[in-house]
């Protein structure tokens, strides 16, 4: 691999680090104020998802090492780097929840694709990674959206272009079902 696709794969390794390693925080926060009758079901869907996005963590900043790169990962690195908002639902029902953290998963899922696909031909060994890592979360997602999604397979937060419009649209759903 070449210098610059070394320092290129690392760039890109960095943010995705900085990504989970948010998200890892989100799912935690999620965790400790999530409330309401399904308490209990997202609760304890959450924990595992924090310790397989930890692992996932981990294997980024060991390949940014194996590159040559210097992994960054402490919380003024992430806050000087990112490139999103805080997640912006506190303490709320387990919809509202599920609803804005579908929006996560989404932004997530997308630049780890993103990811992979610039890795295609310079780092073959990072994209594996990637793929690896995208099989997880979006497995992740699939069990955020099995709350979400009626019968028929629509998500009640279609369209939701904010978290908060997502727990408010996932929140009204669950609402008007018998």
């Amino acid at each position: 691999m070449s210098v610059q696709d070394s320092a290129d794969v690392i760039a890109l390794l960095q943010m995705r680090l900085h990504s989970l390693n948010d998200l890892t925080l989100t799912l935690k926060h999620i965790h400790w104020n999530v409330v309401g009758p399904h308490f209990i079901a997202v609760h304890e869907m959450i924990d595992p998802q924090v310790d397989q996005v930890r692992a996932m963590t981990d294997d980024l900043a060991e390949r940014i090492s194996t590159l040559g790169g210097e992994p960054h990962g402490t919380p003024g690195a992430l806050v000087a780097d990112r490139t999103w908002d805080d997640y912006s639902i506190g303490r709320a029902e387990a919809i509202e929840h599920l609803g804005a953290l579908d929006l996560v998963y989404t932004e997530i899922v997308k630049d780890h694709r993103a990811a992979m696909q610039a890795t295609e031909s310079s780092d073959p060994v990072t994209q594996d990674m990637l793929i690896e890592q995208l099989r997880g979360l979006e497995l992740f997602q699939w069990f955020v959206r099995a709350h979400l999604e009626n019968s028929g397979g629509r998500l009640s937060t279609d369209r939701a272009a904010t978290e908060q419009a997502a727990a408010r649209q996932a929140a009204e759903q669950a609402r008007d079902q018998p």
